[in-house]
């Protein structure tokens, strides 16, 4: 895809994204979230969608900010912060009402008019760590 459309698909995901609407209608059906840091998979439209959404509205209360966007034929990167409440259980600590501020940048593989596959920097130890910290904090006595 051209550099023109590439920029306009993504465009119209984030947008969609960043308000909660349908996102998911810009993956291929066949479309793979990768988590590098850790080689987790994800795949396929209703999985990838359901995954984004966990993370957003069930594990955190979370929105990304975005910063720099880049795009080239049939690729863009997206330097974001993940920015939200931890809700609910995540990677084994409860929930723990901490905000957290999480930088993490995601490439989306653009083909045949969808995003084809997504791969997610996110630091997840470090996400963990700050939820561990907040954890622990929580459950000191107080002096």
């Amino acid at each position: 895809m051209s550099i023109q459309e590439t920029e306009r698909l993504v465009r119209q995901y984030l947008d969609a994204l960043l308000n909660r609407g349908d996102f998911a209608s810009f993956f291929a059906d066949d479309v793979v979230w990768t988590t590098m840091e850790t080689g987790d998979q994800v795949r396929g439209r209703d999985a990838v969608k359901d995954f984004i959404i966990t993370m957003h509205t069930q594990l955190f209360d979370a929105s990304p900010e975005l910063g720099n966007i880049t795009f080239a034929d049939g690729v863009a990167g997206v330097e974001a912060v993940f920015v939200g409440t931890h809700t609910a259980e995540f990677a084994g600590v409860p929930a723990t009402g901490t905000s957290v501020r999480l930088p993490y940048t995601v490439f989306y593989d653009v083909a045949d008019g969808a995003i084809a596959a997504l791969r997610g920097y996110l630091p997840i130890s470090a996400l963990v760590q700050q939820l561990a910290g907040a954890d622990s904090r929580r459950s000191e006595p107080a002096h």
